[in-house]
């Protein structure tokens, strides 16, 4: 892979890593929550998942099923759903009623299991992942080479951006503990995932 091939796939793992998004939404929510601890497992689930999901795009996975419209259809209501499901749960989080230590009521918790999961119902990821086989990996010479090269870039891309999104919402929690503050930021949250749900379905809505 040349330089200007690397540097290429970098601009876009920045650009589509640290915009925000489903995972970096939960990651700030739960770190705002119950601070890194709680927020972790869910961060780490993030690159396993967007691994075996770049894993088995390039195994020509992702192409079957984004040319097979009940496919794309099933994994859109599913994400869909589950963002919404996800943003009524935050919107329903009350602030810690003692000090900052404890954990505010009905936390949002997505484990790791989950975590990983909700990387295949995102059809988002799917599309990221098969224009990343289409770029950087398909017909070219070195195949194990190049992917063993992406693989660990767009994993470490994603790991290193829901970090940050969880730390910023961990370091903003005994802040967020006062007053309504945490109501209105898990409503902004909940917006967030409510728009993405939205956009996930638009295009079925329209066609």
């Amino acid at each position: 892979m040349s330089w200007s091939e690397f540097t290429a796939l970098l601009l876009l793992a920045t650009a589509v890593s640290f915009t925000p998004g489903p995972n970096t939404t939960l990651s700030a929510a739960m770190g705002a929550q119950g601070g890194m601890r709680h927020a972790l497992p869910f961060v780490c689930a993030v690159p396993v998942g967007w691994g075996l999901l770049l894993t088995l795009s390039t195994l020509g996975v992702g192409a079957i099923i984004m040319q097979t419209t009940h496919a794309k259809l099933v994994i859109a209501v599913l994400g869909a759903g589950y963002l919404v499901w996800l943003a009524k749960r935050l919107l329903g989080v009350k602030p810690a009623p003692a000090t900052s230590q404890a954990l505010p009521q009905d936390t949002v918790r997505v484990g790791f299991l989950a975590g990983i999961g909700l990387q295949f119902v995102n059809i988002k990821a799917w599309m990221l992942a098969l224009s990343i086989v289409a770029g950087w990996l398909t017909g070219q010479q070195q195949l194990l080479a190049r992917f063993a090269t992406v693989l660990p870039v767009m994993m470490a891309y994603a790991f290193l951006s829901n970090l940050l999104y969880a730390w910023i919402g961990a370091a903003l929690r005994v802040w967020l503990q006062k007053g309504q503050r945490l109501r209105w930021f898990n409503g902004f949250m909940a917006c967030n995932l409510l728009l993405t749900a939205a956009w996930i379905l638009m295009p079925f809505l329209v066609s």
